[in-house]
């Protein structure tokens, strides 16, 4: 079996504003999927809150509360490679496809409905595939700076030059990344986002996903990917609220405009002039509008 490594629990001890209880979904591969799971199991809406690179589920404590406040359910899984998931060594057993699958046999899973998709960054970029795999699961949509990976639309400066400085730092300092992307951070909200990673080795994951982009139509998710664009312009009947992160260099608001054409009766985009990429950290507003219209 390839080399697989746990985070130790301690390094998840006292993190800043995370009182949740890890949960573990065994996929099929033996490999174990982190989850957090807050609130009455037959709530009236499931928030599903998926992460992107290189951060985990404890990108959404800030917006956790307020929908679980609302007397809701929240999921929250980390992505094989990120948080407290496993991490397999090898850069290749990560692959769009894979990750979808474990996305869609935790909703089988838990048999999650009513779901509002949360979905940022890869969170977007896998999430935006799995409604039309079982439509009836989901009412609704809350869409933050992310995109579809279609390989037929060049890939925008902005990404080229994340995946190169990705590429360039195999040992990234997550927690430096965090605090210049989003300058309120404290420092032990900072070091948080890197507690899953004591060393390169388990950064595997967290380099795979730029290569993962789709870049060309034949590229794994591509196809796919082209498959929901047309399922969120054509068939998507449920609620719909897109936020932009204005200050986002690589899906900001030129990115996100193009998506917000696709999205069926998706109405005007709140802007969060001050928002970065990763918009979740200023995400209270966004959380109580959401809850409100979705």
């Amino acid at each position: 079996m390839a080399k697989v490594l746990r985070t130790p629990d301690e390094r998840f001890a006292s993190l800043s504003g995370w009182p949740h209880e890890p949960r573990y979904l065994q996929r099929p591969d033996g490999l174990r999927l982190h989850y957090l799971d807050e609130g009455p199991q037959q709530a009236a809406r499931t928030w599903l809150c998926l992460h992107g690179q290189p951060t985990w589920s404890y990108l959404y404590r800030r917006m956790i509360p307020v929908f679980a406040a609302a007397g809701d359910r929240v999921v929250a899984p980390d992505f094989l490679g990120f948080g407290r998931s496993d991490k397999p060594v090898d850069e290749a057993a990560y692959t769009f496809d894979s990750h979808r699958d474990s996305l869609l046999n935790l909703v089988e899973a838990l048999d999650l409905r009513n779901i509002v998709l949360v979905v940022q960054d890869w969170g977007g970029l896998i999430g935006l595939t799995l409604s039309m795999a079982a439509p009836a699961r989901y009412a609704s949509l809350l869409v933050m700076n992310t995109t579809l990976g279609t390989g037929d639309r060049p890939l925008g400066d902005g990404f080229l030059a994340w995946r190169a400085f990705s590429n360039k730092n195999p040992d990234m300092d997550i927690a430096r990344l965090m605090r210049r992307a989003c300058p309120h951070l404290s420092d032990a909200e900072a070091a948080a986002y890197a507690a899953p990673y004591p060393d390169a080795t388990y950064k595997a994951g967290v380099r795979r996903f730029p290569n993962l982009v789709p870049d060309r139509p034949d590229a794994g998710g591509a196809a796919l990917s082209r498959e929901a664009r047309d399922f969120w312009r054509e068939s998507w009947t449920g609620k719909s609220l897109m936020a932009i992160g204005m200050k986002d260099p690589v899906l900001g608001p030129p990115v996100m405009r193009a998506l917000h054409d696709v999205i069926r009766n998706c109405p005007a985009p709140m802007e969060i002039a001050e928002g970065g990429h990763f918009l979740q950290e200023w995400g209270e507003e966004i959380a109580r509008n959401a809850v409100k219209v979705l």
